[in-house]
């Protein structure tokens, strides 16, 4: 578990870096997913697998597609067929789908290692609600404000 742990966090800070160095939106955006993807088998790792189905569904199932279409809806014909057809080389996936199936074989490794009898904490949706829209709604009004801001800019940086 510790080693998954390691990996996960090392997979999480490389997508990261290349999402900061990446010139291309598209693929900026998909090693942002492949961050995320990594974050959710952390909390995973750590004991909380409500928070990383969470962050698997909420952040890089819905909003980061949301974000991937609203940048390729976008698009007004700014790259030609020749650079777009350039993308789909198998060497552009190389990195993310290597990075992907480390993290999927670690996963199915601790998975098929789970001892039955192992006492496992839940934290259910209540708890979860509980302390969102307790103690932390600020943070979550925060970061909604946060979000649509980034929306509503990358609408207009687009826009040009």
């Amino acid at each position: 578990m510790t080693f998954l742990f390691y990996l996960a966090g090392a997979i999480a800070i490389i997508a990261t870096f290349a999402v900061i160095v990446q010139t291309n939106i598209v693929h900026a955006l998909l090693y942002l997913i492949l961050s995320l993807l990594a974050v959710a088998v952390i909390f995973y790792v750590l004991g909380a697998p409500f928070a990383a189905v969470l962050e698997a569904i909420v952040y890089a199932g819905a909003i980061l597609v949301l974000f991937l279409f609203v940048i390729m809806m976008l698009n007004l014909g700014q790259h030609t067929r020749d650079q777009e057809k350039g993308w789909l080389t198998g060497r552009m996936f190389l990195a993310p789908g290597l990075m992907s199936a480390l993290l999927l074989g670690q996963l199915l490794n601790v998975l098929s290692q789970v001892d039955q009898n192992m006492a496992v904490t839940r934290v259910g949706v209540m708890e979860v609600s509980a302390l969102l829209f307790g103690p932390y709604v600020l943070a979550v009004e925060l970061a909604s404000i946060l979000l649509l801001a980034g929306l509503v800019s990358a609408y207009h940086l687009a826009k040009r």
